[in-house]
Formats: C-alpha cells, structure tokens, sequence
C-alpha cells in the first residue's frame, strides 16, 4: 500500500493506459509512479486527478424524486424502495423488463457485483461502454484470433521496428504511451499514421495518410493487395499458423493502389510506398481507436488490419494487435462480465460448462442463456415498452450515447431509473433515485488496464458526506433482493471470488496482488505459440468496403467525425470540475478544412451551426488541416446531439460518419 512510508498509490480514473499516482494522504498532492507501466510519466489529467473529487458539487447523499425536485433519503429506506421496485417490475414484466449499464470507471469488484444481480435477477440486460468503442475490435479479435483482447504488452512497443495508428491520436488520448512509441521512434522504428485529419500525433510520423472517412478498408485491402503481389508477406507463417490466405488474396486482388487513391484520398504512390516499409520492417505494431470501430463497417475494420498484420506475422515475438482503451476500466467492465452476451472472461453465455461453473459458485441452478440488449438497443426497447427499469452505475449516457435526444426521450419514460454517480450529471436529472458513490481515491479495488495488467489501488481519503463505494451500495441491495452470497464484509471478499473465475488467478492471493506491480493475465504476451481457437490457427476473413449508412447529398453535403482532446475526458463531468484542467481546455470549436470555411464564407472564430438529421449545435469554427468536405467536433461536449445511431454487428454505433451542414450564423 504504501511506496516509503508517506505516499499511497491509486490507480488513474481516466484513460485505460493504467497509470499509478502516488497520492501524499497529508497534502493530497499527486506524483507519478515510477514502475510500470507509467514509468514515472504523468499526462496533465493523472497529476491533476484529486482535483474533481475535492469539488463542491459532489453527491453526498441518496436524493428521491418528489414532483420535479430531489428530497433527501436515508440509505435504508432508498434501499428497500428500489429493491422493492425491482420486485414488483420483475413480477409484473417479468425479469427482462429490467436493464442495467456497468461503469467503465469503477473497479472490478462493482462491476463484477453489478454483473451478478443482473443474473441472479434473471436477465441478461447488462452491458457497459465498451459497446460504445472496443465493442468491435473484441468481436474481430475473437473471430480472427480467438481472443478478444490487446495482444502485447506496452512495453514491447519499444522494440518493433515500425509501428501503425489508425484512426487513433496518442499524444491527445494516451499521452503516455507516446512515451513508448517515441522509444521506438528513437530506436530506428518507422512511425506510419492514418487519420482523417493532422493530429498531434501525425506531426511526429514518418509517413502521414490522411484518409476519407469511412475507407478504412479500401485502404487496408490495398495495402495487402501490395503485400501479396509482390511476395512481401510470410509465406511460412501464413501456411503454419493461418487458414483463410486464398480467399483474402482473392478479395483484395481488385484494390489495387490506383483503385483506393480514388476512394481514400490517398496517393497510390504512398500507399505503395508505406505497404513496403511495413512489411519489410520485419516487426511491427498496429494500434487503433474509435476511428476505426465507430462504424457500420467497425467490426469488419478491425478484420481488415489483423489480416494485415497475420500476413506479415506480427503478432507474438513479431508483432502486436493494440486496440486502445478510453477509460481505466473498461478492460476490467468487460473482463468481469459487464456484458450482455459474455459471462466474466469473455465466455459466451452458451458455453454450459463455464455457466454452470459460475452459476455453482453464486449458489443457483442456472443463470439465463439468452443475449441481452446492447446498451445501444436499450434505448428503442425503452421507446417500445420492452424495458421499464434501468439501473445506472457511473455513466452519463445522456451525453455519451449517439443521438442523445431520443435516449433523453427514453430516460423521461422509465418506471424506474437509478442513478448511482459521483454528481448531479444529466444522466441523473433523469432519475428516480440518486446515490451518491465514492471516487476512485475514497476506496479499494482492482483495475484491468488495456493491456491486461490487474492493479489494486488503495484509498487515500474518506468519501464525502454519506456516499459510500459502489461495492457497499450493491451489496446492501443485493441482500435487500435476497439474492445468493450478499451482503460482502469488505472488498478483498469480492475480489477473492472472482478470482476463482480464471484458472489463471487459481493460488493467487489478494495480497500478492497488492504487493505487486500488477498482474497480467492470462500471460503478457499472447499468440507466440497457437492461437486461442479450437484448432490453434489464425483466421485470414476477407473483407469488402462497406459504405457508411450516411452519405453526403445537397442537403447535407459535409461528413462529420467527432475526436478526443487532451484537457477533456468523455462527458466532462470530471474534468469540467478540475480547475487546473479548466485553465487549459479552450471553448468547444468544428474544425474545419480552409477550402470549406471558403466555400461557406466562414472565417476563423466565427459562430456557426452545424446541423445534421438528428438535431443541431452552435459553437465556433477553427479552420485547420483537415480533409476537404470533413468537419470534425470533440465529443466532450453537445456532439452527440448530432451523431448517427446506425449499429453495426457488434452494437457500436457510427459515431465516426454522419452526414451534416454547416452555416455561419
């Protein structure tokens, strides 16, 4: 727990690279931690963390919903009314008529809590914000290679010899792990970036594609087309270790350099040029965000650069597959089962033996089999009637879900909607009941960072008021609904137990955990031998273009994208509240691409509307190095009253493609 005798350390609440603060308990001061993975790097959200726990706006206790405004409630009397709400939905809908949404930011503990009331409840409704981002990238991952999950650890980045982002700005979104491909940068390795727009990160890159949005696999099938043509791929790992080669050398025959410079934007020559340099390289890393998920085509996106990478052998000792997380658990979320179609590790509801193994260590017969609603879906089925209780544990998806509107809309028709949050978010306003949760520093718990690494963080200070850690606040509901093994006496109970889900933790104890840099499971490095499918070998998918579910026309002539950027941090609740961050962050402005702001008699600064078929925002234009006929909006703020709900087949929607107009004001 302690580093000396002075200092605690706490795991960062932001992103998923995974950093440790030391946290002095006294002066409540941040510095960074000098073992893995931050090496003693803080970006500016991890060293100003404390800051939003500290503010004034903080839940300090269970509110109720009396007419139009929040009375105060005690615990016990907040618990037994939403359980016995719960009970009477349950009888009167039956169990699928409830849903719940896990946090990408609370431990693993809660979220494997959260997890298990839903199905000893009876429903599979459980599902987190990884549907929102890594959804697709998990489904491509386990079709491919038969797991769904980061590949390599961060610090193999600093060996390969080249190393390509795609759709995905480090030095904004993981400042840190900017450090490790700068390490490689300086070891000789080439820096290849892909995006629709020049990024921070682009201006450190060897070589800068910037693509039309929505290519992202004309682009791909090319560079293979390349690689195949001329025999740059290898050919023993490919027959060894791989099935799929013919069909994907067939498919991309067609996507010859020429052929995608038409569609990309980007020059045959480069494409050439870069497909060269990457398979030569004889090691190599791919890494990716939401500019690549956040499709209709997300799921088939993701296949498109695996293939790439399985052509040139770059998974193992070679290579990695590095799908970038956004929050510092929504590896950990997914990992314990806060998911609709996966039990914890993963493992499909169908597979008997896990479920049952699982349903014994709960204490029941069975849990459900059937797939439950994606959070993306839950909104048409609240909409329609099918869902009339919704539970909510730290996320705000009146902000963060594509055409927020229609999901405010669904929240106002709820029976019952609990919100159990750090602070009067506009999730909350929604709600029927409010219960105030403790920060990530005014508790204990593990946290599952991208690369697969368990770390436990200790808590520094007491919560403010009544609000209590989300593992409390579950556990007295679970024993007021009378479900198996509630309530826990502390939070080491919880982690114990879902230790016994992975035989990979099997004679692990708590403390060890504690006592250790963290834990990667199931191994740091995965694929070096076999792959994790019923045979051992990769699967080669071919994969075609799929066209956005949007296009451009004369009434909506623009395409619109939506970034990260590095003072903000997904709906802003958090950082909004950290004066220090405040002092960096600029007014929310499109950015926009100086042929366009012409075309549109639109000057620097100037306040314009930026409209799309879901509804409209005003803010200020920035002209700035962007494609032509792209215009691009952090998401941090209103964006996503404009963005476009299209699901595609893992439940993500097309954030990343909208069709939309722009008019100065």
């Amino acid at each position: 727990m302690f580093i000396g005798d002075r200092v605690i350390r706490v795991v960062c609440p932001y992103c998923g690279f995974g950093c440790n603060l030391l946290i002095d308990p006294k002066t409540l001061k941040v510095k960074p931690y000098k073992g893995e993975p931050n090496r003693g790097k803080l970006c500016p959200k991890g060293l100003h963390a404390l800051e939003f726990v500290l503010s004034k706006d903080r839940l300090r206790y269970p509110l109720k919903k009396v007419g139009s405004d929040f009375v105060r409630i005690g615990w016990d009397d907040a618990i037994r009314e939403i359980a016995s709400k719960l009970r009477e939905i349950k009888e009167r809908y039956g169990p699928n008529a409830i849903a719940f949404i896990a946090s990408s930011k609370v431990s693993n503990e809660e979220n494997y809590l959260l997890q298990k009331i839903a199905r000893l409840l009876g429903t599979n409704n459980i599902d987190n914000c990884a549907r929102l981002c890594h959804e697709a990238s998990v489904h491509a991952l386990k079709m491919t290679l038969g797991a769904g999950v980061q590949t390599n650890p961060y610090s193999d980045l600093e060996n390969f010899k080249a190393i390509m982002i795609w759709g995905y700005n480090p030095a904004e979104t993981h400042p840190v792990v900017m450090d490790y491909i700068l390490n490689a940068k300086r070891k000789g390795a080439k820096i290849i970036v892909i995006d629709v727009r020049e990024t921070t990160t682009m201006r450190l890159a060897d070589y800068k594609l910037m693509i039309n949005p929505g290519t992202d696999i004309t682009l791909a099938n090319a560079l293979m087309n390349v690689i195949i043509s001329e025999g740059l791929y290898d050919k023993e790992f490919v027959r060894s270790r791989t099935v799929g080669f013919s069909e994907v050398k067939m498919a991309v025959k067609k996507y010859t350099p020429e052929y995608a410079e038409k569609v990309t934007g980007i020059e045959a020559k480069l494409i050439r040029e870069v497909a060269r340099e990457f398979a030569k390289a004889g090691s190599g890393a791919i890494m990716w965000g939401m500019g690549l998920t956040q499709h209709v085509s997300g799921v088939e996106n993701v296949i498109a650069v695996i293939d790439m990478a399985l052509l040139l052998g770059y998974v193992g000792d070679k290579g990695g597959l590095y799908p970038m997380r956004g929050q510092n658990n929504v590896q950990g979320a997914a990992y314990m089962g806060a998911l609709s179609e996966f039990l914890p590790g993963y493992v499909p509801l169908t597979d008997s033996t896990f479920r049952k193994r699982v349903a014994s260590l709960w204490g029941v017969e069975d849990i459900p089999t059937e797939r439950g609603l994606y959070l993306t879906e839950l909104w048409d089925a609240i909409l329609e009637g099918e869902v009339k209780a919704l539970y909510i544990m730290g996320e705000n998806p009146a902000v963060s879900e594509a055409n927020v509107l229609k999901v405010r809309k669904a929240l106002q028709k709820l029976e019952l909607l609990v919100v159990q949050d750090l602070f009067l978010t506009r999730t909350a306003r929604f709600a029927h009941y409010i219960l105030p949760a403790a920060a990530f520093c005014e508790k204990e718990g593990s946290y599952m960072n991208s690369e697969r690494r368990i770390q436990w963080s200790f808590k520094v200070c007491d919560p403010p008021g009544e609000a209590k850690p989300d593992w409390e606040i579950l556990s007295l509901l679970g024993k007021e609904l009378d479900l198996p093994g509630f309530p826990y006496e502390k939070v080491e109970d919880i982690t114990e137990e879902y230790f016994k889900m992975f035989p990979e933790l099997a004679g692990i104890s708590v403390e060890e955990l504690k006592n250790s840099n963290g834990i990667i499971i199931p191994y740091k490095r995965l694929h070096t031998i076999r792959f994790q499918t019923p045979d051992g070998k990769a699967r080669l998918i071919a994969v075609e273009q799929i066209m956005p579910w949007e296009q451009p026309n004369g009434e909506y002539p623009l395409i619109l994208t939506t970034v990260r950027v590095m003072s903000h941090y997904n709906t802003g609740e958090m950082t909004m509240r950290s004066p220090s961050l405040v002092k960096l962050m600029s007014e929310p402005v499109v950015y926009i691409s100086e042929s366009d702001a012409k075309k549109y008699g639109i000057k620097d600064g100037d306040l314009v509307k930026v409209e799309t078929r879901r509804g409209s925002i005003v803010l200020k234009a920035k002209i700035s190095k962007v494609k032509e006929g792209v215009i691009v909006v952090p998401f941090h703020f209103d964006a996503n009253i404009l963005t476009n709900d299209a699901l595609n087949k893992a439940g993500t929607p097309e954030l990343k493609y909208s069709s939309a107009r722009i008019r100065k004001i």
